[in-house]
């Protein structure tokens, strides 16, 4: 079945032998060649116009050592602190180096384990009961994050140097059993310009776009497409929550900021310097150049 997959798609033979013995090349070269197999067409790194290959110029171009205290999980909320307050930050409950170091006595009855170096929903454990909780099943999905390399795979720099840890947050929970929405903040030198909201996370993905003034946007991603006949409702506290993004994006040609609002109440998410490593895809297309016009590139 491989082989017929490979023959009716060469470009898919040529991504996966580039997975597996060609991570080895340098940054740029690996970047064009995984763009084009993956995108099927060529990354333009001279005149970038989408929103595709600008993210792709940034890993490249634009490296400050800070970005990888911005991506570490942990190291993160020290920055979150400093810019907007620790009251926003989620409390860590533990840290360790390794998955057999991790004291699940000692955790309370409802926690989150997360790897310090991963990306997405890739090396995260929810336990909503600790007594119901499969630990060997929890530590081999982090171990599999541990051997993870988000910057071998995509080049994404800010990753490169990141310490690999497990850490432990409380688990932030609804009080009227309700679903908690994930504010996904496009940021633009520092002002946001739009922002998705994902729903529906663990039954039917979906995500719909909005304008900063509450209007929903024509377009989607392919790996969660919208859903216009469902409407999220706007949190009373919306300004502050802008206000909290223009701090944490302030000084970066783009960011997305990530936040929760529970009942009321707004906690940090994370930092995303390339969303799906810039290789999602906008749905319709167009918007993949609409999106790209947003971001000016530094010299």
């Amino acid at each position: 079945m491989k082989l017929i997959k490979y023959l009716k798609d060469p470009n898919s033979l040529f991504l996966s032998l580039l997975l597996r013995y060609f991570k080895w090349l340098p940054d740029e070269t690996y970047l064009k060649l995984r763009f084009r197999f993956e995108m099927r067409r060529k990354l333009n790194l001279k005149e970038p116009k989408t929103f595709q290959e600008k993210l792709q110029w940034l890993k490249l171009k634009n490296r400050k050592t800070e970005f990888t205290g911005m991506v570490d999980k942990y190291s993160v909320k020290e920055y979150v602190s400093q810019r907007i307050g620790e009251d926003y930050v989620i409390p860590t409950i533990g840290v360790w180096d390794s998955v057999d170091e991790i004291s699940f006595d000692d955790l309370p009855v409802k926690f989150v384990l997360k790897t310090t170096h991963g990306g997405g929903g890739g090396g995260v454990v929810v336990c909503t009961d600790k007594l119901s909780l499969n630990i060997d099943e929890a530590k081999a999905r982090l171990q599999k994050s541990m051997d993870s390399d988000i910057y071998k795979g995509y080049r994404e720099w800010p990753y490169k140097n990141v310490r690999r840890r497990i850490i432990a947050e409380k688990l932030i929970e609804s009080k009227f059993d309700g679903e908690i929405f994930d504010y996904k903040f496009f940021c633009f030198n520092g002002e946001p310009k739009f922002f998705k909201v994902d729903f529906n996370r663990f039954i039917s993905h979906r995500a719909n776009y909005y304008d900063m003034d509450w209007n929903l946007l024509p377009f989607g991603e392919a790996v969660c497409p919208p859903d216009h006949n469902h409407i999220n409702k706007k949190p009373l506290n919306f300004d502050m929550m802008i206000d909290l993004v223009r701090k944490l994006s302030s000084g970066h040609p783009f960011l997305r900021v990530d936040l929760y609002n529970v009942d009321g109440t707004v906690y940090f998410g994370e930092l995303t310097f390339y969303p799906a490593s810039g290789m999602g895809t906008f749905i319709p297309e167009e918007w993949n150049r609409k999106v790209g016009d947003m971001l000016d590139l530094p010299d």
